[in-house]
Protein backbone atom coordinates (compact mmCIF):
# COMPACT_ATOMS: atom_id res chain seq x y z
CA UNK A 1 0.00 0.00 0.00
CA UNK A 2 1.15 3.80 -0.39
CA UNK A 3 2.04 5.70 2.59
CA UNK A 4 -0.52 7.47 4.34
CA UNK A 5 -0.01 10.46 3.38
CA UNK A 6 -0.44 9.93 0.07
CA UNK A 7 -4.30 9.65 0.90
CA UNK A 8 -6.45 12.72 1.98
CA UNK A 9 -9.77 10.71 2.02
CA UNK A 10 -9.76 7.74 5.13
CA UNK A 11 -12.61 5.68 3.39
CA UNK A 12 -9.79 4.94 0.20
CA UNK A 13 -7.40 3.95 2.46
CA UNK A 14 -9.37 1.34 4.70
CA UNK A 15 -10.68 0.44 1.37
CA UNK A 16 -6.93 -0.29 -0.27
CA UNK A 17 -6.19 -2.06 3.08
CA UNK A 18 -9.08 -4.45 2.73
CA UNK A 19 -8.00 -4.97 -0.84
CA UNK A 20 -4.57 -5.74 -0.03
CA UNK A 21 -4.94 -8.41 2.57
CA UNK A 22 -7.67 -9.68 0.46
CA UNK A 23 -5.32 -10.26 -2.58
CA UNK A 24 -3.00 -12.05 -0.25
CA UNK A 25 -5.33 -14.10 1.99
CA UNK A 26 -8.61 -14.90 2.67
CA UNK A 27 -10.06 -11.86 3.87
CA UNK A 28 -13.99 -10.66 3.75
CA UNK A 29 -15.27 -7.40 5.12
CA UNK A 30 -17.31 -9.71 7.70
CA UNK A 31 -13.39 -10.74 9.08
CA UNK A 32 -12.40 -6.70 8.81
CA UNK A 33 -15.27 -5.98 11.23
CA UNK A 34 -14.58 -8.77 13.55
CA UNK A 35 -10.60 -7.76 13.38
CA UNK A 36 -12.13 -4.34 14.36
CA UNK A 37 -14.49 -5.38 17.17
CA UNK A 38 -17.44 -4.57 15.33
CA UNK A 39 -20.82 -6.71 15.62
CA UNK A 40 -21.92 -5.67 12.59
CA UNK A 41 -20.09 -7.88 9.45
CA UNK A 42 -21.02 -4.92 6.90
CA UNK A 43 -20.19 -2.00 8.66
CA UNK A 44 -16.97 -1.45 7.63
CA UNK A 45 -18.30 -1.79 4.17
CA UNK A 46 -20.86 0.71 4.51
CA UNK A 47 -18.20 3.27 5.55
CA UNK A 48 -16.00 2.34 2.91
CA UNK A 49 -18.90 2.86 0.04
CA UNK A 50 -19.76 6.09 1.68
CA UNK A 51 -22.82 5.17 2.89
CA UNK A 52 -22.07 6.08 7.11
CA UNK A 53 -19.09 7.58 8.44
CA UNK A 54 -16.70 5.99 10.90
CA UNK A 55 -17.63 6.82 14.61
CA UNK A 56 -15.30 8.45 16.81
CA UNK A 57 -15.29 5.20 18.88
CA UNK A 58 -14.65 3.49 16.16
CA UNK A 59 -11.22 5.27 15.19
CA UNK A 60 -9.04 3.52 17.19
CA UNK A 61 -10.35 0.44 16.70
CA UNK A 62 -9.97 0.41 12.88
CA UNK A 63 -6.53 2.47 12.86
CA UNK A 64 -5.49 -1.23 15.43
CA UNK A 65 -7.06 -3.28 13.11
CA UNK A 66 -4.67 -1.98 10.05
CA UNK A 67 -1.86 -2.02 12.92
CA UNK A 68 -1.62 1.71 12.20
CA UNK A 69 0.67 2.63 15.66
CA UNK A 70 2.35 6.58 16.22
CA UNK A 71 2.23 8.86 13.40
CA UNK A 72 0.36 7.20 11.18
CA UNK A 73 -2.43 6.44 13.87
CA UNK A 74 -2.45 10.18 14.80
CA UNK A 75 -2.48 11.15 11.01
CA UNK A 76 -5.48 8.31 10.27
CA UNK A 77 -7.34 9.69 12.85
CA UNK A 78 -7.29 13.35 11.68
CA UNK A 79 -8.21 11.81 8.21
CA UNK A 80 -11.15 10.40 9.55
CA UNK A 81 -11.79 13.99 11.18
CA UNK A 82 -11.03 16.01 7.73
CA UNK A 83 -13.63 13.45 6.26
CA UNK A 84 -16.68 13.21 8.68
CA UNK A 85 -16.08 17.61 8.70
CA UNK A 86 -19.62 19.19 8.12
CA UNK A 87 -18.50 22.13 6.75
CA UNK A 88 -15.68 23.90 4.92
CA UNK A 89 -14.30 25.55 8.31
CA UNK A 90 -13.75 22.52 10.25
CA UNK A 91 -12.61 21.06 6.72
CA UNK A 92 -10.01 23.79 6.53
CA UNK A 93 -8.95 23.45 10.55
CA UNK A 94 -8.26 19.79 10.15
CA UNK A 95 -6.02 20.09 6.91
CA UNK A 96 -3.79 22.81 8.85
CA UNK A 97 -3.95 19.98 11.34
CA UNK A 98 -2.67 17.49 9.02
CA UNK A 99 -0.54 19.30 7.34
CA UNK A 100 1.31 20.27 11.10
CA UNK A 101 1.32 16.73 12.17
CA UNK A 102 3.42 15.68 8.78
CA UNK A 103 5.87 19.03 9.50
CA UNK A 104 6.58 17.82 12.89
CA UNK A 105 7.05 14.46 11.87
CA UNK A 106 9.15 15.75 8.38
CA UNK A 107 7.07 13.97 6.31
CA UNK A 108 5.38 15.62 3.40
CA UNK A 109 1.56 14.80 2.35
CA UNK A 110 -0.01 14.92 -0.66
CA UNK A 111 -1.50 18.38 -0.17
CA UNK A 112 1.73 19.99 1.44
CA UNK A 113 2.73 21.84 -1.15
CA UNK A 114 -0.65 23.04 -2.59
CA UNK A 115 -1.76 24.00 1.23
CA UNK A 116 1.82 26.23 1.74
CA UNK A 117 1.09 28.01 -1.30
CA UNK A 118 -2.21 29.28 -0.87
CA UNK A 119 -1.89 29.40 2.73
CA UNK A 120 -1.00 33.25 2.51
CA UNK A 121 -0.84 35.80 0.00
CA UNK A 122 2.91 36.04 0.99
CA UNK A 123 3.83 33.47 -1.54
CA UNK A 124 2.25 33.78 -5.08
CA UNK A 125 2.99 37.21 -4.16
CA UNK A 126 6.23 36.75 -3.96
CA UNK A 127 7.05 34.72 -6.53
CA UNK A 128 5.79 37.58 -8.94
CA UNK A 129 7.79 39.73 -7.37
CA UNK A 130 11.18 38.10 -6.90
CA UNK A 131 12.49 37.25 -10.57
CA UNK A 132 11.74 41.15 -11.13
CA UNK A 133 14.05 42.25 -8.56
CA UNK A 134 17.03 40.52 -9.11
CA UNK A 135 19.88 41.16 -5.83
CA UNK A 136 17.32 42.20 -3.87
CA UNK A 137 17.07 41.42 -0.07
CA UNK A 138 14.35 39.83 1.40
CA UNK A 139 13.09 43.19 2.96
CA UNK A 140 13.35 45.05 0.44
CA UNK A 141 10.81 42.86 -1.22
CA UNK A 142 8.72 42.50 2.02
CA UNK A 143 8.57 46.62 1.55
CA UNK A 144 7.06 46.40 -1.41
CA UNK A 145 4.17 44.70 -0.97
CA UNK A 146 1.51 46.65 0.19
CA UNK A 147 -0.35 44.25 2.82
CA UNK A 148 1.60 44.16 5.79
CA UNK A 149 4.91 41.17 4.74
CA UNK A 150 7.83 41.06 7.51
CA UNK A 151 11.28 40.11 5.47
CA UNK A 152 11.00 36.61 7.58
CA UNK A 153 7.65 36.10 5.35
CA UNK A 154 9.58 36.79 2.24
CA UNK A 155 12.87 34.75 3.32
CA UNK A 156 10.56 31.86 4.16
CA UNK A 157 8.11 31.80 1.05
CA UNK A 158 11.30 32.17 -1.26
CA UNK A 159 12.61 29.07 0.43
CA UNK A 160 9.78 27.33 -0.12
CA UNK A 161 8.87 28.38 -3.61
CA UNK A 162 12.50 27.35 -4.72
CA UNK A 163 12.16 23.75 -2.64
CA UNK A 164 8.60 23.23 -4.52
CA UNK A 165 9.91 24.06 -7.53
CA UNK A 166 7.98 27.29 -8.41
CA UNK A 167 10.96 29.01 -8.51
CA UNK A 168 14.39 28.51 -9.36
CA UNK A 169 17.78 30.42 -7.75
CA UNK A 170 19.83 31.76 -10.70
CA UNK A 171 22.40 33.65 -8.92
CA UNK A 172 22.83 35.59 -5.55
CA UNK A 173 19.27 36.97 -5.01
CA UNK A 174 18.12 36.51 -8.16
CA UNK A 175 15.20 33.71 -9.55
CA UNK A 176 13.24 33.04 -12.02
CA UNK A 177 9.87 31.59 -12.77
CA UNK A 178 9.35 27.60 -13.68
CA UNK A 179 6.17 26.38 -15.27
CA UNK A 180 5.41 24.21 -12.60
CA UNK A 181 1.56 24.34 -11.52
CA UNK A 182 0.22 23.99 -8.21
CA UNK A 183 -1.24 20.41 -7.63
CA UNK A 184 -3.08 18.44 -4.82
CA UNK A 185 -5.79 16.77 -4.09
CA UNK A 186 -9.65 16.94 -5.14
CA UNK A 187 -10.43 17.72 -1.56
CA UNK A 188 -7.80 19.77 -0.60
CA UNK A 189 -7.16 21.87 -3.84
CA UNK A 190 -10.56 24.01 -2.97
CA UNK A 191 -10.50 24.25 0.61
CA UNK A 192 -6.87 26.04 -0.29
CA UNK A 193 -8.46 28.24 -2.97
CA UNK A 194 -11.11 29.24 -1.21
CA UNK A 195 -8.89 30.43 1.82
CA UNK A 196 -6.89 32.26 -0.45
CA UNK A 197 -9.91 34.46 -2.37
CA UNK A 198 -11.28 35.20 1.30
CA UNK A 199 -8.15 36.39 2.00
CA UNK A 200 -7.39 38.18 -1.29
CA UNK A 201 -11.00 39.46 -1.02
CA UNK A 202 -10.19 41.64 2.17
CA UNK A 203 -6.94 42.99 0.46
CA UNK A 204 -9.39 44.18 -2.49
CA UNK A 205 -11.56 46.22 0.43
CA UNK A 206 -8.16 47.70 1.93
CA UNK A 207 -7.55 48.53 -1.49
CA UNK A 208 -10.23 50.69 -2.02
CA UNK A 209 -9.49 52.94 1.20
CA UNK A 210 -5.63 52.84 0.52
CA UNK A 211 -5.33 53.03 -3.49
CA UNK A 212 -6.15 55.58 -5.61
CA UNK A 213 -9.29 55.16 -7.88
CA UNK A 214 -6.22 55.73 -11.51
CA UNK A 215 -4.13 52.57 -9.87
CA UNK A 216 -7.14 50.30 -9.30
CA UNK A 217 -10.86 49.07 -11.03
CA UNK A 218 -13.08 47.90 -8.96
CA UNK A 219 -16.82 48.17 -10.26
CA UNK A 220 -20.11 45.83 -9.97
CA UNK A 221 -22.91 45.27 -11.69
CA UNK A 222 -26.42 44.32 -9.53
CA UNK A 223 -28.89 42.13 -11.86
CA UNK A 224 -31.77 40.04 -11.56
CA UNK A 225 -30.89 36.88 -13.77
CA UNK A 226 -32.56 33.08 -13.92
CA UNK A 227 -29.97 30.01 -13.78
CA UNK A 228 -29.83 30.39 -18.00
CA UNK A 229 -27.76 33.51 -17.70
CA UNK A 230 -26.16 32.57 -14.90
CA UNK A 231 -23.96 29.69 -17.17
CA UNK A 232 -23.46 32.34 -19.61
CA UNK A 233 -22.12 34.92 -17.39
CA UNK A 234 -19.94 32.44 -15.57
CA UNK A 235 -19.09 31.32 -19.36
CA UNK A 236 -17.77 35.09 -19.88
CA UNK A 237 -15.98 35.54 -16.62
CA UNK A 238 -13.92 32.40 -17.77
CA UNK A 239 -13.09 33.67 -20.79
CA UNK A 240 -12.49 36.82 -19.52
CA UNK A 241 -9.98 35.13 -17.05
CA UNK A 242 -8.12 33.19 -19.82
CA UNK A 243 -7.90 36.60 -22.09
CA UNK A 244 -6.14 38.62 -18.80
CA UNK A 245 -3.77 35.61 -18.30
CA UNK A 246 -2.92 36.01 -22.02
CA UNK A 247 -2.23 39.21 -21.84
CA UNK A 248 -0.03 39.20 -18.80
CA UNK A 249 2.17 36.50 -20.45
CA UNK A 250 2.33 38.96 -23.16
CA UNK A 251 3.56 41.33 -20.90
CA UNK A 252 7.82 41.84 -21.41
CA UNK A 253 8.32 45.32 -19.07
CA UNK A 254 6.90 43.87 -15.39
CA UNK A 255 7.12 46.32 -12.70
CA UNK A 256 4.55 45.55 -10.37
CA UNK A 257 1.94 42.79 -9.20
CA UNK A 258 -1.36 43.09 -9.75
CA UNK A 259 -4.49 40.67 -8.17
CA UNK A 260 -7.75 40.20 -10.26
CA UNK A 261 -10.61 39.08 -8.23
CA UNK A 262 -13.68 38.16 -10.78
CA UNK A 263 -16.78 37.97 -8.46
CA UNK A 264 -20.65 36.94 -9.10
CA UNK A 265 -22.92 35.77 -6.09
CA UNK A 266 -25.71 35.57 -5.23
CA UNK A 267 -27.63 38.69 -2.88
CA UNK A 268 -31.10 37.00 -2.33
CA UNK A 269 -32.76 33.97 -2.16
CA UNK A 270 -34.60 32.70 -5.02
CA UNK A 271 -38.50 33.86 -5.76
CA UNK A 272 -41.19 32.80 -7.46
CA UNK A 273 -40.94 32.98 -11.41
CA UNK A 274 -42.47 36.26 -12.75
CA UNK A 275 -41.22 38.05 -15.97
CA UNK A 276 -39.70 41.15 -14.91
CA UNK A 277 -38.33 43.88 -17.20
CA UNK A 278 -35.84 46.14 -15.18
CA UNK A 279 -32.55 48.06 -15.29
CA UNK A 280 -29.18 46.96 -13.38
CA UNK A 281 -27.53 48.70 -11.48
CA UNK A 282 -23.90 49.32 -12.47
CA UNK A 283 -21.67 50.57 -9.81
CA UNK A 284 -17.88 52.18 -10.17
CA UNK A 285 -15.58 55.05 -9.37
Amino acid sequence: MKPITEYSDYRTYMRDFYEERKRVSYFTWREFASLAGFVSPTYLKLVCDGKTRLSKPGIGKVARAMGLEGFNFTYFGLLVKFGNAKNAAEKEATLRELEQEARLNKIRTVDAEAFHYYETPACPIVRELAPIMPGAAPGEIAASIRNKTSALDVQDALQFLVKAGFLVKTGKGTYEQTEKSVKGSKEAIPLAIRSMNRKMAGLAMQSIDTDSPEERNITGVTMGIDEAAYTRIVETINDCRKKIIDIARECENINQVYRVNLQLFPLSDKVNNRVVKKETSNEQD
